[in-house]
């Protein structure tokens, strides 16, 4: 083999030619528009995130801008995305960045990894690609290439192979021209060294890349044991009042859909045991209809425990799915129309009432906004 380019300047000279340049967050580039893009590209793909990120510079073109916004508007914005952990990490970064640092973002590493949802991989990116400064990454398209150059074997994370993927990323990251390598090594992981079908003929390294020699691309990076997916029930109960206004509430600020407005939730309703008493009236015609498979008991007992009264039978729409990183979410919803009276819950800072236009304005999870689309409809 004969004597090759060092790594960096390979990619260099292949990220003038092919690299991306054009992308809305590489226009008008400063270490606010580096961060959010680099936030929102987070176990997200490019051309997902492009129309998020334009809408969401639109609404907040500066970090003062996003820091004294409501949580709902960057919720609002967000939802569809996913991961909403890292809009409220957002949020609260850019409060502390005006508080603390005068609204200029920290030109180290150390400086930025102390704000909440930057790790040392996104502060690395935000300091070469938005402060000009040096430092390694490795996201995920940078893991994959190092792991295949370099045939280091096992999964990522594993403490010692994210060392040893350092240690490589560290070792190749130019002193000079750090922002383009930086760019370039993202853009040739998701362009060409791509996790299937990586196209090997067409890339800078494919001379000295270890894993193209022994054909064993697909080997690396290592992949994640498996374990079998658990699966949680839980039902969704949607209060409908006779102007068509729905019962939201705020959930929790931490836990899954942490902030966003939902349905309330009751995982503890019980199923029918097609008993006379598990059967409710209708109270239009004065017939016994059976409860498609919710115990009446336990669905009037969750409505008096919020001042609420039925006034027709309540139906039960097909299940919606939805998958996290770490189980599958079965969700039954239950429509109720209920009673207008002065004793039921009152509009406040985590329940009201909302029409279904107004609702779909709202920071919501992807199923809410599936089953409100379906009511719409």
């Amino acid at each position: 083999m004969t004597d090759l380019p060092t790594f960096s300047a390979r990619l260099l000279a292949w990220f003038d030619e092919h690299g991306r340049k054009t992308l809305p967050w590489q226009q008008d580039r400063t270490p606010y528009r580096v961060w959010v893009s680099e936030i929102m590209l987070q176990q997200t793909q490019v051309a997902t995130v492009i129309p998020y990120y334009e809408r969401f510079m639109a609404r907040f073109p500066e970090v003062t801008d996003l820091a004294s916004a409501p949580i709902d508007d960057v919720l609002s914005l967000w939802t569809g995305l996913g991961y909403y952990a890292r809009a409220r990490n957002l949020h609260k970064t850019a409060s502390l960045v005006v508080e603390k640092f005068s609204g200029e973002f920290p030109d180290s590493v150390e400086g930025l990894e102390s704000l909440p949802g930057i790790g040392r991989s996104t502060a690395g990116a935000i300091l070469t690609l938005g402060h000009g400064g040096w430092a390694p990454i490795l996201d995920g398209n940078v893991k994959r290439v190092l792991a295949r150059y370099h045939a280091i074997e096992g999964w990522p994370g594993r403490s010692d192979v994210l060392a040893a993927l350092w240690k490589a990323s560290e070792a190749v990251t130019p002193r000079e021209r750090t922002a383009d390598y930086t760019q370039g090594i993202m853009d040739l992981g998701a362009t060409l060294c791509t996790k299937s079908k990586p196209e090997c003929l067409f890339c800078p390294m494919t001379e000295d890349c270890q894993a193209r020699i022994s054909g064993a691309q697909s080997a690396y990076p290592g992949k994640k044991p498996k374990k079998k997916t658990p699966t949680r029930e839980t039902y969704f109960i949607i209060c409908i009042d006779s102007q068509g206004q729905l019962l939201l509430e705020r959930r929790p600020p931490s836990g899954i859909w942490g902030g966003l407005w939902s349905f309330p939730e009751a995982s503890n309703l019980e199923a029918c045991t097609n008993n006379s008493s598990d059967k409710h009236p209708n109270t239009d015609t004065g017939a016994v209809e059976e409860p498609d498979s919710i115990d009446a008991v336990s669905v009037t007992s969750w409505l008096n425990e919020q001042g609420l009264v039925a006034v027709q039978p309540w139906t039960v729409l097909p299940s919606v799915s939805h998958t996290f990183s770490h189980f599958r979410l079965e969700i039954t919803p239950v429509t109720c129309v209920v009673q207008n009276n002065v004793s039921r819950i009152a509009d406040s800072e985590g329940q009201g009432w909302f029409t279904i236009a107004r609702s779909l304005t709202l920071g919501l999870p992807a199923p809410v906004v599936r089953i409100l689309q379906s009511l719409e409809a």
